[in-house]
C-alpha cells in the first residue's frame, strides 16, 4: 500500500447514499453536543446513525450507540468526529482497521479538522451521497513483545520527572544511528509534523512523502539534529540509563510507564488511517494558514 492513496467510495450512480454512520464527539463542549444533536435531527430519516457511547452517555442516552471499535464490524461506513485533532486521534487509535473519518472542528488549531461548525450540515450532505478519502499510514508500536495502539501523529519518548536527562539509542533497520542523552526523543509521521516534532525542531514533511522523522528532544550534544529515514523502516529504542523513570506517549492519548532495557519498536502499520478528502485547502495552504 502506497503511504498517501486517494480511494473513492461513490455511490450516486446507484442512487444509494452511505447508510450507517457513527458519530464521535468531545463532551465537554456544549456546542459540540448540540451540533450532535442537530445532525441526527437532519439526517436520521436517510441513515443509522450511532453515537460512540460516551458521546450518547453525554446526551441522555436516548439515541442509539456503539463502540467504535465495533462499528466496521456493523456496517458502519463513516465516522464524524465532532471536536478537535484529540478526537480524531481519540477515536482512530480504537480501530484496527480505520474506517473514513470526517472531522468537524470544535477544537482550536487543528490540522486534521477541516470542516467549520456553520458548513457541517451542507457537508454532511454531500458526503452522504458518495466521497473519496485518503490513507495515512500509522506507526504500529511494541514494547518488548507486548502490542501497543498504533500512532498517526506520533510516539513520545519522555522523562517521567522533570529536569532529569535520559540515555538511549536509535537503531534503524539495525544499523545504530545514535545514543543520546536528551529529555526524549519523537518518532512521527508526516501527518504528525506539524505536532510536537514540529514545536521541538523537526521539519514539515509533506503528507505525500513516505518517511518517518526522528527529533530528539533538548539532546545533551550539538550533532544531535532531526533524521527523516524510509517509511518502510523498522525503528528501535532502547533505554540504556538504570534507575530513571521514563514513558512513552502514543498521540498524546496512551501513556506507558518504561525501564532500563526496554526496547519500543516501531513499523508501518498494517491499515493506515483514513480521512475524507475535503476540497478546502492544499497541505501548503493549510500550513500557511494554520502557522500565520
Amino acid at each position: 500500500m502506497d503511504y498517501y492513496t486517494s480511494r473513492s467510495l461513490i455511490l450516486q450512480e446507484d442512487n444509494e447514499m452511505i447508510k450507517k454512520i457513527g458519530i464521535v464527539s468531545r463532551y465537554d463542549k456544549h456546542e459540540a453536543l448540540e451540533l450532535v444533536e442537530k445532525i441526527i435531527s437532519n439526517f436520521r430519516d436517510d441513515v443509522d446513525i450511532y453515537l460512540a457511547p460516551r458521546t450518547a452517555e453525554h446526551l441522555g442516552n436516548s439515541y442509539p450507540c456503539m463502540a467504535i471499535d465495533s462499528m466496521r464490524a456493523a456496517g458502519v461506513e463513516l465516522i464524524i468526529s465532532i471536536g478537535g485533532d484529540g478526537t480524531v486521534l481519540r477515536t482512530i487509535s480504537k480501530m484496527d482497521d480505520p474506517l473514513p473519518l470526517l472531522a468537524i472542528n470544535m477544537g482550536t488549531l487543528g490540522f486534521l479538522v477541516d470542516v467549520k461548525p456553520e458548513d457541517a450540515i451542507k457537508t454532511i450532505e454531500n458526503v452522504l451521497k458518495g466521497f473519496t478519502y485518503t490513507e495515512r499510514f500509522r506507526l504500529a508500536v511494541q514494547l518488548n513483545e507486548e502490542n501497543l495502539p498504533c500512532a498517526t501523529n506520533e510516539l513520545v519518548l519522555i522523562t517521567s520527572r522533570a529536569a532529569k536527562i535520559l540515555s538511549f539509542s536509535i537503531c534503524v533497520d539495525e544499523s545504530l544511528i545514535d545514543e543520546l542523552r536528551a529529555d526524549g526523543v519523537v518518532i512521527a509521521t508526516p501527518t504528525g509534523s506539524t505536532a510536537y516534532a514540529m514545536s521541538a525542531g523537526g521539519p514539515i514533511i509533506d503528507p505525500r512523502v513516505d518517511a518517518i522523522l526522528i527529533v530528539p528532544l533538548a539532546p545533551f550534544k550539538l550533532s544531535a539534529r532531526p533524521w527523516v529515514v524510509p517509511g518502510s523502516s523498522k525503528i528501535k529504542l532502547t533505554m540504556t540509563t538504570p534507575e530513571k523513570e521514563a514513558a512513552i506517549v502514543i498521540d498524546g492519548q496512551h501513556t506507558y510507564h518504561i525501564h532500563e532495557k526496554d526496547v519500543i519498536t516501531l513499523s508501518k502499520a498494517k491499515n493506515p488511517a483514513r480521512f475524507v478528502k475535503m476540497n478546502i485547502d492544499g497541505f501548503y495552504e493549510k500550513v500557511k494558514n494554520k502557522l500565520a
